[in-house]
C-alpha cells in the first residue's frame, strides 16, 4: 500500500518488497544501475516521517552532482512541503547549514559536510530517525560514511541505516566491512534474473570487438617487455622475491614487494639491497603502465607518458626515473613511438571505432542514435572526441575536475554538459571513470567500452547506462594477446562471485544488530571523560578528531593562532605526524611555532605521531636531527612525545587534558590561554627569565625572599645563600637588574 505522503509514483514489485524488509531492518540494497535505487529511499522515508513526524531523514551521497539529483526526486515524489527539504555541500556555509537543518526535516548531503558539522558540534544525530548511504560501498576504510554511521547509531533516538548500491564488489572481506560499518542486519539483492526484476528489465545486447595489435605496437611492445624482464631479474637477484613468494609479472604483487621493502626500510635497514630493488620496483610499475597504455590505448597516450618520465629525467633527482630512462630498451621504445607518433599510427581499436560509428552516421545526424563512450584515460577520451569531430559527429569531453597536466569539468558543469545530452544537443558522450558512478546519465542506445576493466563494480555501473527503458547495447573493444583479455575475463569472475557471496551473506547474517566493541583507551581515563579539547579547525580531517568525540571528549572546532589542540589555559599541543615533523625542523617551521607557543603557553608540548624510524624518513645525518631535537628539550624546554597511532594519540590528549582540567576544570577560553595567568605564575615566570635561574630555581627564590622587589633588591652574598645560586649567577642576576637600559 503506497503511504499517501508519495505522489505521482507507483512503486514496482521488487522496490515493495525491498521496502518491507528496510522497514524492519537496517538493509542493505543491492539493485542494478537504473532500477530505482532511489524510489527505495523516498518510500522508507516517507515511511519513517509517518512513524516519526517531528524527526528528521538525513540522504548522504558522494558529490554534489548526485546530492542535487536525489534531492529533486525527494522534491518531486514526496509530497512534502519544498521548504522542508533542502540539499548541503561544502558550498553551503557553515552557519547557513546550521540554520537549514534546524528548519528542514529533508536532507541531502556530502557525507564529508555532515562528517564536519556533528565533529564542530553544529549539528546532531538525536532527531534524525533514517540514514540513507548512496552508493554505500565506498563505506570502507576511514570514509566519511565509516564515522557518520558509527555516530549516528550511538546518537539517534529511533535508528534506522538503509545503503543502497548497484555493486558492493566481490571482495568477501570488503563486503562484511561495509556490513559492519554500517550495521547492516539484512541485504536484498536483486539482478536482471530475479523474477520481480525481469519484467522491468530491457534486454541488452552484449558484443565484443576483437581486434589484432600490428607488427609496429608489437615491436615497441617487446622493447617494453624486455626492458621490464631485466629489472625483474635485477630484483631476483638481490633474493627479495622468493622470500615472499610473489610473482612479479603481476602489478599487484609489485606493490606488495614494494610495501615490504618500505617496511625494512622503516624498520632501520637502508642496506643497498633494500634501496636498490625498492628503485627497480619503480621502475617496472613504470615500465608495466607502458606496456598497458601500448595494449590497450594507442601511440599518442604512450608517447605522452614516455615523455613525461624523459623529462622528470631532467629535471628529478629520482634515481628510478634517471636510470629508467637511461636504459637501453626504454630509449628504443621510447624512439620508435615518437617516429610512429609523428606518422599518426592509430591504435587498430580507434581504427574499428570509427567505422563502427560511420555505419551508424546517418542515425547519429536524425539524433535517432545516442551513445556513451567509456575509457579509463583522459588523453584516450580527448583523442576519441578529436577523431569523432573530423568524422563530422559532435561529442563532448566528460570529465573529472582538473589535474595537474589537464583541465577537467566543474560539478556545474557536468551537470550543464549531461542537460545538454539529455535534451539532444550533442549525441555522443565520451567519458572516463567520473561517469561511471553516481550521476543521472540520460538513458542511451549504447555503450561503447574502449578497453575492458578489471572491476565487477565498474562493468556494472557502466553496462547501467543504458537498457532502462529499451532494449540496449554494450560494445566492448579487446586487444588480442594483451592484458585487456585478463580485465575482460577478471571483471566477468569478479561479477558472478559477487553475486554468489552475497548470497552467501545473506544466508548466514546470523546477528540481528551490529555492535562494534567499544574496546578503546576509555578504561584509562573514565568511561566518559569530562574534558573539553579546543582544536584548530584545520584538524577537521585529522582521525585523531574523531576517535577524541568516540572517547566522549567535548570538542570546539575554533581557528587557533597558536598550536592545534588546547587543553587548559597552560597547556598547548602542537601535533605533528612523523614526516611533517621531521620536514618542520629542517625548514625551520617548527622552531617558528615552538617561539609562539612559548610566549603563549605555560606548559606547551609536541605530539609526534608515527611508526616509522625517524632518522630514515629523510636524507638527513642522524646528527642534525639528534641536534635539532636537542635544541627542543634544552633550549626550548619543550617536551616530545611519541605516538604510533590515531588512537594512542588521541588516548594521549585525553589522559593530558584529564590531568590539567581536574586541577583547573574545563571552563577556559581558548583567547584566554595566555601567559602570564595568577600572580604566583607571574612571580615566578618573571624570576625565571633572569640569568641563569629557570621554573625551579625561581620557585626556591620567591619561598626564600617573599617576594620579587626582595630579590632584586637583595644583594649578592644574600642571593648565594640559596641552593644552586652559586657566584657566577649571582653575579649575573646584580648585572642585568643594575645595568643601565
Amino acid at each position: 500500500m503506497v503511504n499517501k505522503m508519495i505522489k505521482d509514483f507507483k512503486p514496482r514489485l521488487y522496490q515493495e518488497t525491498v521496502f518491507a524488509t528496510a522497514a524492519e531492518k537496517n538493509t542493505l540494497v543491492v539493485l542494478p544501475t537504473g532500477m530505482g535505487k532511489t524510489q527505495v529511499a523516498l518510500l522508507l522515508a516517507a515511511h519513517r516521517l509517518k512513524q516519526f513526524p517531528k524527526s528528521k531523514i538525513l540522504i548522504v551521497a558522494p558529490t554534489k552532482p548526485l546530492v542535487e539529483q536525489i534531492m529533486n526526486v525527494f522534491k518531486k515524489y514526496l509530497d512534502f512541503p519544498e521548504d522542508k527539504i533542502t540539499m548541503f555541500t561544502g558550498y553551503v556555509k557553515p552557519d547557513k547549514r546550521q540554520e537549514l537543518w534546524d528548519k528542514c526535516q529533508v536532507i541531502v548531503s556530502t557525507p564529508q559536510t555532515i562528517e564536519n558539522d556533528v565533529m564542530g558540534g553544529k549539528l546532531k544525530l538525536e532527531k534524525v530517525c533514517l540514514l540513507v548511504v548512496d552508493e554505500a560501498h565506498r563505506a570502507v576504510g576511514d570514509y566519511s560514511y565509516t564515522w557518520l554511521a558509527k555516530q549516528y547509531e550511538k546518537l539517534a533516538k529511533y535508528p534506522r541505516i538503509l545503503a543502497l548500491t548497484a555493486s558492493p564488489g566481490s571482495d568477501l572481506e570488503k563486503i562484511n566491512e561495509v556490513l559492519t560499518n554500517l550495521f547492516i542486519e539484512e541485504v536484498e539483492v536483486r539482478t536482471d534474473q530475479d523474477p520481480d526484476v525481469k519484467p522491468y528489465v530491457q534486454e541488452v545486447d552484449l558484443r565484443w570487438v576483437e581486434v589484432e595489435l600490428p607488427e609496429e605496437f608489437k615491436q615497441v611492445q617487446k622493447y617494453l617487455k624486455d626492458c621490464f624482464k631485466i629489472k625483474l631479474k635485477e630484483i631476483e637477484n638481490f633474493g627479495y622475491v622468493g622470500d615472499h613468494n610473489l610473482n612479479l609479472e603481476n602489478k599487484i604483487d609489485i606493490l606488495r614487494l614494494q610495501g615490504h621493502l618500505q617496511a625494512e626500510i622503516a624498520q632501520g635497514n637502508r642496506d643497498f639491497s633494500v634501496l636498490k630493488s625498492l628503485s627497480l620496483a619503480a621502475e617496472a610499475m613504470k615500465v608495466q603502465h607502458a606496456i598497458e597504455l601500448l595494449e590497450t590505448q594507442g601511440i599518442n597516450s604512450l608517447k605522452v607518458y614516455l615523455e613525461d618520465i624523459n623529462g622528470q629525467a631532467r629535471t628529478s633527482k629520482t634515481k628510478a626515473v634517471q636510470n629508467l630512462v637511461k636504459d637501453l630498451y626504454f630509449r628504443s621504445a621510447l624512439i620508435k613511438t615518437r617516429s610512429m607518433s609523428d606518422l599518426n599510427v592509430e591504435h587498430p581499436k580507434l581504427i574499428e571505432l570509427k567505422k563502427y560509428l560511420h555505419e551508424k552516421i546517418s542515425l547519429i545526424n536524425k539524433k535517432k542514435y545516442k551513445a556513451m563512450i567509456f575509457s579509463q584515460y583522459r588523453d584516450t577520451c580527448e583523442n576519441i572526441v578529436n577523431v569523432l569531430k573530423e568524422m563530422g559527429i559532435t561529442s563532448k569531453l566528460f570529465v573529472g575536475q582538473a589535474n595537474k597536466r589537464q583541465k577537467g569539468l566543474s560539478q556545474k558543469k557536468q551537470l550543464e554538459m549531461l542537460d545538454e545530452f539529455r535534451n539532444g544537443d550533442f549525441q555522443i558522450l565520451v567519458s572516463s571513470s567520473v561517469g561511471e558512478e553516481g550521476l543521472d546519465i540520460p538513458q542511451v542506445d549504447e555503450v561503447i567500452f574502449y578497453e575492458p576493466i578489471p572491476s565487477a563494480i565498474r562493468q556494472i555501473q557502466r553496462r547501467g547506462r543504458t537498457g532502462r527503458q529499451e532494449k540496449g547495447k554494450v560494445t566492448i573493444f579487446v586487444t588480442k594477446d594483451t592484458r585487456d583479455v585478463g580485465y575482460r575475463w577478471s571483471a566477468h569472475h569478479k561479477e558472478k562471485r559477487m553475486y554468489r557471496v552475497l548470497k552467501d551473506v545473506k544466508r548466514n547474517l546470523a546477528f540481528a544488530n551490529i555492535k562494534k566493541s567499544n574496546e578503546t583507551l576509555t578504561k584509562y581515563v573514565g568511561e566518559k571523560p569530562d574534558i573539553k579539547i579546543y582544536i584548530d579547525h584545520r584538524e577537521k580531517s585529522n582521525p585523531v578528531l574523531k576517535e577524541l568525540i568516540e572517547l566522549g571528549v567535548s570538542i570546539n572546532l575554533e581557528k587557533l593562532d597558536t598550536a592545534d589542540f588546547i587543553l587548559s589555559s597552560n597547556v598547548c599541543v602542537e601535533f605533528k605526524n612523523q614526516e611533517d615533523f621531521v620536514d618542520s625542523l629542517m625548514d625551520g617551521r617548527l622552531f617558528a611555532q615552538l617561539k609562539a607557543m612559548k610566549s603563549n603557553f605555560l606548559k606547551p608540548v609536541i605530539l609526534v605521531e608515527g611508526s616509522r624510524d625517524l632518522y630514515s624518513i629523510r636524507n638527513l645525518h642522524p646528527n642534525s636531527i639528534r641536534g635539532m631535537l636537542s635544541s627542543i628539550a634544552v633550549d626550548f624546554s619543550v617536551p616530545i612525545i611519541y605516538s604510533r597511532t590515531f588512537k594512542e594519540s588521541a588516548a594521549l590528549l585525553v589522559a593530558m587534558a584529564k590531568r590539567e582540567q581536574d586541577k583547573t576544570g574545563k571552563n577556559f577560553s581558548y583567547h584566554g590561554a595566555r601567559k602570564p595567568m595568577g600572580y604566583k605564575e607571574q612571580q615566578e615566570y618573571l624570576v625565571s627569565s633572569l640569568p641563569g635561574v629557570g621554573p625551579s630555581l625561581a620557585k626556591e627564590l620567591l619561598k626564600k625572599f617573599g617576594s620579587v622587589g626582595k630579590i632584586i633588591n637583595a644583594s649578592e652574598d644574600e642571593l648565594k645563600e640559596v641552593d644552586m645560586l652559586g657566584d657566577k649567577k649571582a653575579k649575573q642576576m646584580k648585572e642585568i637588574v643594575g645595568k643601565e637600559y
